[in-house]
């Protein structure tokens, strides 16, 4: 728990502790707003992660400018870039204004973005992707912690973010999205109408050629609203049933 009442210093140093455990839990796989309960906002912690991940898989895959966010790195160089929060927070846990520390973990790691590199960051690694179908869908990184030690390593060896997106969605697609100006190809997890995994895969053009008449054999009796065609590459991308879009 974090100190109310304390000294200035106290509190900085404990704040400073539990950050690197709230750091090494988030590593094993803890939920963000888990690993910073009193540290942070759930909100505030979940932004800081996202933000972590994406950089993780732009220092995996480039390298220098982009920063090593890997937690066991930031946990060495909390007082780089997280020195002038602890500070704040520090303080008004000294004053006994409250016992959360409300750490701006997000803005501080803002901080370590490079310039003038930063501005591509929504471009090489972005938030979400537009599918056929015109929706606009949140891509799920990998923890920054997944990928292997090197500052930068082969395309292949990276941990993929995931796309989790309907099947339907992605009819008219030759191929499989990629970031980081094509060197990372995305991992698609086509889902069913009631979005249940149907299928896995990163190379949608042999998915359509191949395991797609199985998966339409499958499920199409199940989801009869829903379109199957047998040329899905050639399809209309849909985010509606056979009924609702042939209203337009």
């Amino acid at each position: 728990s974090t100190p109310v009442g304390v000294s200035e210093n106290g509190a900085r140093a404990a704040l400073r502790t539990a950050v690197g455990r709230a750091l090494t839990a988030l590593a094993q796989g803890d939920a963000p707003e888990s690993a910073f309960a009193g540290l942070a906002t759930s909100g505030e912690a979940q932004s800081f992660s996202g933000l972590r991940d994406r950089l993780g898989l732009l220092h995996t895959v480039i390298g220098t400018p982009w920063p090593d966010v890997r937690a066991a790195h930031l946990a060495e160089t909390a007082e780089d870039w997280l020195g002038l929060e602890l500070d704040r927070a520090a303080r008004a846990l000294a004053a006994g204004s409250g016992r959360s520390a409300g750490l701006r973990l997000h803005e501080a790691l803002q901080g370590l973005l490079p310039w003038p590199e930063a501005a591509d960051l929504d471009r090489l690694a972005p938030t979400r992707l537009e599918v056929p179908s015109g929706s606009s869908v949140r891509l799920e990184y990998p923890s920054a912690d997944a990928h292997g030690d090197d500052d930068a390593v082969t395309s292949g060896d990276v941990a993929p973010p995931v796309l989790p997106v309907k099947l339907q969605e992605m009819f008219g697609a030759t191929q499989s999205p990629a970031i980081v100006d094509g060197r990372v190809p995305v991992l698609l997890h086509l889902l069913s109408p009631a979005r249940r995994p149907l299928a896995v895969t990163a190379d949608l053009a042999s998915f359509w050629a191949g395991a797609y008449a199985h998966v339409r054999a499958e499920n199409r009796g199940r989801y009869p609203k829903h379109p199957w065609p047998e040329d899905p590459a050639t399809a209309q991308p849909t985010k509606h049933t056979t009924i609702r879009a042939a209203r337009g």
